[in-house]
């Protein structure tokens, strides 16, 4: 039995999209608690934090075109099972590390298919909303989903008993409501059956607008977000007056918080001004935000240092959210109704590799510490506006 389509019906399927990227990014917060309780090293951590892109990476491309050939809701159901069925894994790393790189694994699996094939869900279901209503609210879900989950993981993570279990148990009630509200939601896209011929990449992606105007800054768009409050907030967490794993959560919460802000104003923006317009801006509060990061993180002596970044996050989650609505924007005005989720899951792959930040400049910074690594991607932000600007016009 499925519901029918009305006006609110993008709700449920933005719920969705919401409670997976919640389980997705629960874990950020933790990396300080993880290192100082089972006594695991900076690369470590950040590689539990990076295996999750290992998942999501190809899952993304399979899981998108499946859905553009048999539907969005049929997979969406074992995705929010599949993603509930990671956060029960996470809750024995304390017995074994093993089970929380296979917990973010799991969970990129889940990510990987809920976004692209969850993202054109929530278009779909808002068909006949002004232009950009649909990319607007997937990436609200998402971001709101990634900003809570993080937030709430850090808080319950600091002050909550038995911290390595009590972080998720939210996302267990959460995952379990967006099961049962997501389950008979309408889904208005008739699939067209069987496999497309062009493969899991669409040929939209091999376009000179998408390899030239998309994708050399995709990767920015988490590469933002989880510089921000895997990378700066790790740095500086011990500034945070002996409150490290909150102080992680109110960073993620903060970023991603003023990318929610900053979105609804980036998709008018987006519908009322040149297509290079938001991703130059975007690439600007990238620069700047990490730029002002690389600072801070030179100067361990700098009172009040961990305060000093909280308008640094801001910064970084307005360039992520930028970013983020630019590309999905862009994505939709290049795709067609048979290579949106597609084309969307490419888009998210390039963006989520972003999400490997973390344990590269932790592998890089044994040569000159982080610092330096840090200013070279500002630099990059700052080269890649010029190409935007000529490629997206």
């Amino acid at each position: 039995m499925t519901s029918p389509p009305t006006d609110r019906a993008w709700l449920r399927a933005a719920l969705a999209v919401f409670a997976v990227g919640w389980g997705a990014n629960q874990f950020a917060p933790l990396l300080l608690l993880y290192r100082e309780e089972q006594g695991l090293g900076q690369t470590e951590v950040t590689a539990m934090f990076s295996v999750y892109i290992v998942g999501l990476l190809p899952t993304l491309l399979v899981a998108g075109r499946w859905s553009d050939a048999h539907g969005r809701r049929v997979l969406m159901r074992p995705v929010l099972v599949l993603s509930l069925v990671a956060t029960v894994l996470m809750l024995f790393g304390p017995q074994d590390p093993l089970w929380l790189y296979l917990g973010r694994f799991l969970a990129g699996l889940a990510s990987g298919a809920a976004f692209g094939a969850g993202s054109a869900w929530v278009r779909e279901l808002s068909a006949g909303a002004p232009p950009g209503t649909g990319a607007r609210r997937a990436a609200i879900a998402l971001t709101g989903g990634f900003g809570l989950g993080g937030l709430v993981g850090g808080l319950v993570g600091q002050f909550a008993p038995a911290p390595m279990l009590s972080p998720y148990l939210p996302h267990l009630v959460l995952g379990a409501i967006a099961l049962v509200a997501a389950w008979n939601a309408a889904d208005p896209y008739r699939p067209h059956g069987g496999s497309d011929p062009a493969g899991l990449i669409p040929a939209s992606a091999g376009t000179r607008r998408f390899l030239l105007g998309v994708a050399p800054w995709a990767p920015l768009v988490f590469g933002c977000a989880s510089m921000s409050f895997a990378v700066l907030a790790d740095l500086l967490g011990g500034d945070a007056g002996g409150l490290p794993t909150a102080y992680a959560g109110v960073m993620v919460g903060v970023t991603l918080g003023a990318g929610v802000l900053v979105q609804p104003t980036v998709r008018r923006l987006a519908a009322s001004s040149p297509p290079s317009r938001p991703p130059v801006i975007g690439l600007t509060a990238a620069a700047l935000g990490m730029s002002a990061g690389a600072v801070l993180a030179a100067s361990p002596d700098l009172p009040g240092r961990a305060l000093w970044l909280l308008p640094v996050a801001v910064l970084l989650g307005a360039g992520y959210a930028t970013l983020l609505v630019a590309g999905l924007v862009e994505v939709e005005f290049q795709s067609g109704p048979r290579d949106h989720a597609g084309l969307v899951a490419v888009f998210y792959v390039l963006a989520y590799l972003g999400m490997g930040t973390p344990y590269v400049l932790a592998v890089l910074s044994r040569l000159g510490g982080p610092v330096p690594w840090i200013a070279a991607l500002a630099v990059a932000c700052v080269l890649l506006i010029p190409l935007a600007q000529r490629q997206l016009r």
